[in-house]
Parts: C-alpha cells; structure tokens; sequence
C-alpha cells in the first residue's frame, strides 16, 4: 500500500486513463502508473500497488486498486487550486484562496461561493464559475465511477456523461439501449449486458427494436443491404431469446416509425433500415439522371477518333473504341473486363481525348493504393474518392468501414467542377460511398466508371456494379480480347480460365504461374518461408518486403493470424536491443511489416530528407497502406512507421489497433492492390469462403509473378465453387422501378 498526496501528473492518456504519477509519501517522491478515471494533482491517493519491470524505466510501481481522498492540508488544496483542475485559478489566486480559508477552502467553494469575492481579485462571476466547475467536476466523478460498474469504459463514459450529464442514471436504469442509439462506440450488446444487470425484461418492445436495429446494421457489415423477414425472425429469436411472434409486432411498430421499411421482392417480405432503402433509391434516381447521351458528340468523336489513335501511335479493338465513343457521348458509361482485356489502355485514350477539347478530367478509386495504382497507370494524379469529394468528418468503428455517417464538403449544394470523373476498382464501392459520389456528380459531367465484376464486392453493404450492369439501364462495354503481352502471361491466361470454368494444369512449367506442392501446414508455411527469402526475391527482382503472402483465411492453420506470428519470428526475431511493444495480447516490433486497417484521413504524416528535416507534410493513412515499424517510445507512447514514398507517420499507442501485421493478410486486404510476386498458401478452409473469386483475386493481384504452395485439390475447388455468400441487395430493382 501507497499513500500520498499527488504531487505532479506526469503523463495522462485522457483516451484509456493511463497515467504517470508523481506522489510525495513520507517526504519522499514516488511514481506510480495505472489507468484511473478521475485524478487532480493535491489529491491524497491511498493505492494498492504491484512492483513490474519496465524494459525502458526499469522498476515501476503499477497501480492495481486505489482511493482518491480530497486534499485535506493547505498544502495539498493549493496545490490542487494551482493546478489548472479549476478554470482562470492559477498559482497566484490559488495562494490567496488558501490564505484566506485555510482548510476550509474546498467547502466554501462548494458550499457558500460567494465568499470567494472576499479575495482580491475574484468577481461576483468568477465566483459563481468557480462554484459552478466544481459541482460539475464532482457530479463526474460520480459519474465516471458508477459507469465503471456496468465495464463501460473511461472513453465510453465520457461520451456518456458529455451526452446525457445527470440524466444517464435515468438513462441506464429505464432504458439502456437508447445508449447504443445515441452514442458512437456504445452497441448492442453492451448496451444488453446493462439492461441485464439493471433488471430490464428480456421482452421489453424497446429491447426487442433495439435488436433488430443491431441485427439489420450488423447485416451492412457483411454487405446486406437488407434482410428476408423470415430470417430476420430467425435470428432475432435466436438473439434476444424470445418468441417468434413478437418480432412481427415490434417491426411493423417500427415501420410506422419509419425506422424501418418493408417491401416486397420475389414473392416475399423483405426488411430495410430506412436509411438503406432510401440511400438504394436515391443512387437508382441519380444514376437515371445522368444517364443522358449526345448524339451530335457522338458523331464528332466517330469522325475524329481515327485520326487521333494514329497520332497517339495507339490502335484500339472494336470494344475499346466503342468504349472511348460511348464514353464521350454518354453521361454515365461502365467499362468492365478482366485482367488483360486493355482497361488501362482504354482509359489513357479517353483521358487524352477529353484533355485534346479542353476538358476538366478527375481520376478517384476506392483507397489509396488503388488510387496510387491508377496515378502510376494513367500519368496522372488520382485521388481516393474521399479525397475527390473532400472528406470533413469520419465516423468511428463500424460505420467507417461501411461508409455510413460520411460528410463531404463535395454535395449537391457544391458538386464537382469537371466535364469527367472516372472512377477505378468499381467492385469495391459499396452503396453509401456510391451515393455520396453521385451527390457531386452534375447532368452534364460524364460519370466513367470502369472495374471486373469478378473481383470480390465491396466490404461495405450493396452490390452496386453488379447491380447497376445487371439493371440494363446503364451502357456497359466489356472488353473480352486479352492483348498479345498480356496473353503471353499464365497468370492472365490462367485468371481467365478460372472465370469460364476451364481446366488449368498446375503441372505445366510457367515463368509466372507456379505452384509447389506440399502437404501439411507446417511444410506449406515452410515453403513459403523459402520463397519469400531466398527465391522469389532475385526472380522477379525485388525485395522480400514488397512481396505478399496471401490467405483466404483470418484463422486456423493457415490463417493470417497464426501465419504473423510464425513469419514475425523468422524475419524478425526478438533481440534484446530491438524495442517492441505489446498490444492487445500482440507484439510489435521495430522491423515488423504492418498494415493500416482502417482509412485515417486526420492522422498526419511527413517525408523526410536524410538529415530528418520534413520537406513534405500532409494527413491521410488508408486502409491497406503497408510500411514498417522504425521507432518505439515508451516514455512518450507511440510507435513510429515508414510507409511508401517514405511517409512517416507517429502512432500514439491510443491507435495502435489500427496496425496489424502483414507479413500475410488476408486476400480481402489485398483489393485494390498489386504486388511484384504474391505467395498464395493452399489449404483447406470454410466452403463458403474458399472460392472461385476469393482465387481469382488473389491470383490478380500479382504483377510479375504468382507461386501457389500446398493441396492442388484445394485449388480445383476452389476453382470449381461458384458459390458466393448471397449478399441481399436491390439497386438493380430500384433502378427497373423507376424506368
């Protein structure tokens, strides 16, 4: 046990609380670390206390359990007054104050403020602002305390008590699960484990609505946009432990409400959240708007096209022509084709073209790889398309990852100033992405939208390529000739072959399509050691760090997670003189390959000369970005990584979970991407997830080379599945109805 007055705070996190303490016991100075909810230099802190070894500060006294007790000795409250724990009381005033009151100063404060006039230099209103920021600083402490018995975190707690102030006790005790309405990074189950402990009924209407918002949203995360009614009940039963039949009762409620709407697809009862069914209509409305062709521009590029390949030294097929045609006469085109089949080529002779008028031309894709591919493919500058329409504001957690919740300075009210937005890697926009896109896109702008419909969907809810080519509403040109370069590659061959079901021969010898087999994980990760190492490296002329390995898996055998770990020990052992830094049961290491998990458009970053003076400054880290970890520190809390182009960005260990290990990542990672050589692990996994576009992806995404390591039966079935996970969605039947 520890007990002293709080001298100095050190460091304070006001994330997760973690804090470092200077306390003054028995005349002599001691630091203590913990995470604690509420703390004030001058306070008297009686803690139970663990000793622990630092590998940077060596031993340190870590606080397991404490009790905060108001400064009770004139000392300790001026400390406290000096502080800055009440706002416009300084050092100065502090000593007057104390001078004045003695030990009774905190309950005049509290309890007669307006005493406080009798010092010099304290008015009537500063006074009564004085009195005013204690009570509050003592209603959150209380606050933040009984929070913590329900697990809610310091963060939560916050937002919670910023939210709702005294009103949250009415809050947790009536209804908690307005908690998981009203404030971002409370859900569901949370928000159930509360009701629980409160005596809430399992059957309360608010509970069961709850639900079914949780179900619906958690739905989008798997890319529905809404739900069968019958599987709906299915799984709210199922959830909330209660009878089938209340759940109808509670949705047609909640339709009334407009919280919900229910439509008829196919013969069946289907449920919407409101927002969805409206954001799906809203894109059919916009992309029926835009949809206006020119016959006179169509005419002008017929007659001038010849004459401008034969200048550009560039020979376009049929459907290539066609494409560039329709491009400058539609308002709205889709390109789509596998890999080979000239897209790049494509694009670079629409972009010439619009240039050669005098055009405006703006170039997005999804993230910030794919983005950076398209800059490096065209000549010229290519943004993410949250860059394109100005992003001002992010969500957290879930929603940024679906896209929901985005404000963009880019809208209708200030729509995009150009003749023509071509958008790449369409397969990975989902619905809200899309219909924020078209809010600042203009009758009159050509809209260009160009990606494979074989490639895996977007993550975040809806189909939308799918769905807009499969509504007939839109022209669509799908480029089918693979060009002589791209024809002498077996991983363009052999990509093609795997979407019209053909037989591929692992057993033929080929430059870039490769595959070893092996039996058993251990012997597969082995090999795939090998080839990132030793092999693959000089063949195709780059380091290991650019090279990929990629798995269809998060988990098992050969799973990503599992997969880390073994490569992080062979690339990069532990040393005794290599900081690293354990997070959330992971180490971090320096060396380590990471990856950015989540699009950060407000984390900064710098480009560095040789002598560490920035030359260059911006913000924005993507989802997919891959660099190295080169500094750890401690004391200071962040983790330092080098990305491409040599942009460093400081992590402070608050954000840390954005970071994973990437020595292999998962397939889904890899979209938008392409790597010199990418090392597929072949070993059985889940049915639904091992198939032919999950292949077919990761094959693509290899430039130079492709080495596929393990069970060749694997790879025929998941060849051979054609069997996706059915994502519910209806833009194609939004956009028919409106015809």
């Amino acid at each position: 046990m520890v007990s002293g007055y709080i001298e100095k705070i050190k460091y304070r996190n006001e994330e997760n609380g973690y804090t470092v303490l200077c306390v003054s016991v028995d005349g002599e100075e001691e630091i203590l670390v913990g995470t604690f909810s509420h703390i004030e230099e001058g306070s008297y802190i009686s803690a139970d206390v663990k000793e622990r070894l630092h590998p940077v500060y060596g031993e340190q006294l870590f606080v397991e359990s404490y009790e905060l007790k108001r400064p009770d000795n004139e000392k300790a409250i001026e400390k406290y007054l000096a502080s800055g724990a009440i706002k416009g009381i300084g050092p100065v005033l502090a000593a007057r104050i104390v001078k004045k009151f003695a030990k009774d100063t905190l309950r005049i404060i509290e309890e007669e403020p307006e005493r406080l006039e009798e010092v010099k230099g304290i008015s009537e209103n500063m006074a009564r602002a004085v009195s005013v920021q204690v009570q509050e600083q003592k209603e959150q402490r209380a606050a933040f305390v009984y929070l913590q018995k329900y697990g809610i975190s310091m963060k939560l707690a916050n937002k919670i008590y910023k939210e709702y102030g005294e009103r949250l006790y009415s809050v947790i005790t009536e209804n908690p699960y307005k908690l998981a309405d009203d404030i971002q990074g409370v859900g569901f189950k949370l928000a159930d484990e509360i009701a629980q402990k409160v005596g809430i009924p399992t059957n309360a209407q608010f509970r069961i609505k709850s639900g079914i918002v949780y179900i619906l949203s958690r739905a989008a995360l798997d890319g529905h946009v809404y739900l069968p009614m019958e599987r709906l009940i299915n799984i709210a039963a199922e959830l909330l432990d209660i009878p089938r039949e209340l759940i109808p009762i509670e949705v047609a409620d909640m339709k009334i409400e407009r919280r919900l709407s229910v439509k008829g697809i196919e013969g069946e009862d289907v449920v919407y959240l409101t927002s969805a069914y409206h954001t799906e209509l809203s894109i059919a409305r916009k992309l029926l708007e835009l949809s206006v062709n020119s016959d006179s521009l169509r005419k002008d590029v017929e007659e001038n096209l010849p004459r401008f390949e034969s200048s550009s030294d560039i020979e376009l097929d049929d459907l290539q022509r066609q494409a560039v045609i329709k491009s400058m006469s539609c308002g709205l085109i889709i390109i789509t084709g596998g890999p080979g089949t000239g897209k790049t080529t494509t694009i670079n002779m629409i972009i010439k073209y619009l240039l050669s008028k005098n055009m405006e031309v703006l170039l997005a894709a999804p993230t910030g790889r794919a983005a950076k591919r398209m800059e490096e493919a065209t000549g010229y500058e290519a943004k993410t398309i949250h860059r394109l329409l100005e992003i001002n504001a992010m969500p957290d957690g879930d929603d940024m990852e679906s896209n929901i919740g985005l404000n963009f300075e880019r809208n209708e009210d200030n729509p995009l100033e150009a003749d023509a937005v071509i958008i790449d890697e369409m397969s990975m926009v989902d619905m809200y992405l899309m219909n924020s896109l078209l809010k600042a896109v203009t009758v009159g702008t050509r809209l260009i939208l160009v990606g494979d419909t074989n490639q895996l969907p977007s993550v975040g809810p809806g189909n939308v390529l799918k769905d807009i080519i499969a509504s007939g509403a839109v022209e669509v040109v799908k480029l089918e000739r693979i060009y002589r370069q791209a024809g002498l590659s077996d991983i363009v061959i052999n990509a093609h072959k795997m979407i019209e079901g053909e037989p591929i021969d692992l057993g033929k010898s080929s430059k870039d399509f490769v595959f070893i087999k092996r039996s058993g994980a251990d012997n597969i990760i082995s090999a795939c050691i090998t080839l990132l190492q030793s092999k693959l490296p000089k063949y195709v002329s780059a380091d290991s760090y650019d090279i990929q390995i990629m798995s269809p898996m998060k988990k098992g055998m050969l799973g990503v997670e599992r997969l880390n770990l073994i490569l992080q020990n062979h690339l990069n052992p532990k040393q005794a003189k290599k900081p690293e830094k354990e997070f959330d049961g992971k180490i971090y290491r320096v060396g380590d390959k990471v990856m950015q998990t989540k699009n950060n458009y407000q984390i900064e970053w710098s480009v560095k000369n040789d002598i560490g003076i920035a030359m260059e400054k911006g913000q924005g880290v993507y989802n997919g970005d891959i660099g190295i970890i080169r500094y750890i520190n401690d004391f200071e809390e962040f983790i330092r990584v080098e990305f491409d182009d040599r942009k460093i960005v400081d992590y402070p260990y608050t954000e840390i979970s954005q970071l994973e290990l990437a020595y292999a990542i998962t397939i889904h990672k890899s979209q938008g991407s392409e790597y010199p050589a990418v090392i597929i692990p072949m070993y059985p996994g889940p049915k639904m997830l091992m198939n032919r576009n999950l292949i077919y992806t990761a094959v693509t995404r290899a430039k130079t080379c492709v080495a596929l390591v393990g069970d060749p039966e694997c790879f025929y079935e998941m060849t051979e599945n054609t069997s996706q996970l059915k994502r519910y969605s209806s833009l194609d039947l939004q956009i028919k109805n409106l015809l």
